[in-house]
């Protein structure tokens, strides 16, 4: 019997990886040799990166069935489906077995897997899907019409997901979906929201000791309650992601964002104690100079620890794509650095206030550890085994990294 060989690789957010090592498992009962790639068009980079690997994957390994799926392979199959031995899987059926099987007809099955520079990076931590898709109308995202409305799933998965994983000695668990904070599943008898689901989690897998959320909405009242967890539940990790996009109001209306500035400063100043993540997008069509400035003054009053930037990328099919007043390339990139390093400062200060302190920290690889402000630490002395979790003493700062020495 031929040994399984089935590779994979992910493009884009945490979710992609997840669905990818779900969609791995699903082919690995079906086939012996295959590779999946699971692709991004949030960005037109991204979606170039997608297929430049996909034919580089073909070209290497001839003869070898490919499955591409995900947002990129959905909004544009052709891109895909002329590259040899590929088989197109949308976003809507990418979970369905028979696709996978029913792909291989066509396709000379015959070869090996001879190169693969792609491995992922073994995890530490265990990300598990509560809901796909979304319901807003964000004026430049494409991905809500490549996922396609918001779908809660039920708390009985979610619960199994968190067992297994606790099972398979992953103890901090993050809560990711396209919009998880928009989580809402009718029981029957009542709604649960992403804060309930939280709680839930932690009351029925006592095991946990780390429970986050990749990212959530500023818009969503749901913060304010898990905000509360932090402060009264040491399990939840005191660090929050925002998906904030602008910090100006003009440029968050014309988004189609459902927050404002005051808002962020009303979830900041009720986070005593946490820390927070921010997605910003440069060169948003109409963003002068001045409303620019108004999103880096935003970041000197309220101190996020770290920005995503990424430059403004216009989406066919989006309602940016046509907007007037479109912001050269150049200009969006260099606000990009401008907020990169406003941010390296925020993070700076912040990490220098930590010596000194013990702070608890999951060891990932290489004696690396993270700590609940999602922040890495190189732990001196001794190997320790990956997904330990130990406090640490951090003594100093050094490349944006702390420093540190376990605790006996």
């Amino acid at each position: 019997m031929q040994e399984k060989n089935i590779k994979s690789l992910s493009f884009g957010c945490r979710l992609n990886a997840l669905e990818c090592e779900k969609i791995k498992n699903i082919v690995a009962g079906r086939v012996d040799v295959a590779v999946i790639v699971n692709t991004c068009s949030v960005t037109a980079e991204a979606e170039r990166q997608s297929a430049q690997s996909v034919r580089k994957i073909s070209r290497e390994n001839p003869n070898v069935p490919i499955f591409v799926t995900g947002c990129g392979a959905t909004r544009n199959p052709a891109l895909f489906e002329k590259i040899q031995n590929t088989t197109v899987i949308p976003n809507a059926d990418k979970m369905d077995p028979r696709q996978y099987t029913d792909g291989l007809v066509r396709l000379n099955t015959g070869g090996k897997i001879v190169k693969f520079a792609h491995e992922a990076p073994e995890l530490s931590k265990q990300f598990i899907q509560i809901q796909n898709g979304c319901n807003h109308k964000c004026a430049y995202c494409v991905t809500r019409l490549l996922r396609g409305p918001a779908v809660s799933f039920p708390y009985a998965d979610i619960l199994a997901d968190a067992r297994k994983a606790v099972a398979n000695g992953f103890y901090e668990i993050v809560i990711t979906g396209v919009d998880s904070a928009s989580y809402a599943f009718n029981t029957g008898d009542k709604f649960i929201f992403i804060s309930d689901v939280c709680k839930m989690l932690l009351r029925d897998v006592p095991e946990i000791r780390r429970l986050r959320i990749s990212s959530l909405d500023p818009a969503s009242p749901e913060i304010f309650k898990i905000i509360d967890l932090i402060h009264n539940e040491p399990r939840m990790m005191p660090h929050l992601h925002l998906s904030m996009q602008s910090g100006s109001d003009t440029i968050l209306a014309t988004m189609g964002r459902r927050h404002n500035a005051d808002l962020v400063r009303k979830i900041v100043a009720a986070a005593d104690g946490i820390t927070f993540s921010w997605d910003i997008i440069c060169g948003f069509p109409g963003e002068t100079d001045e409303l620019f400035r108004e999103t880096l003054d935003l970041v000197a009053e309220v101190k996020p620890i770290k920005i995503h930037a990424f430059p403004f990328s216009p989406r066919p099919g989006t309602v940016a794509a046509t907007m007037l007043n479109q912001i050269p390339r150049n200009i969006s990139k260099e606000r990009v650095h401008q907020i990169t390093e406003l941010a390296n400062k925020n993070m700076a200060n912040f990490m220098a206030t930590c010596i000194g302190k013990t702070v608890s920290c999951l060891v990932e690889n290489n004696n690396i550890g993270r700590t609940p402000n999602d922040i890495d630490v190189v732990i001196l002395g001794d190997k320790i085994p990956a997904r330990t979790i130990c406090d640490v003493k951090i003594i100093g700062v050094k490349n944006g990294q702390f420093i540190g020495e376990k605790i006996n």
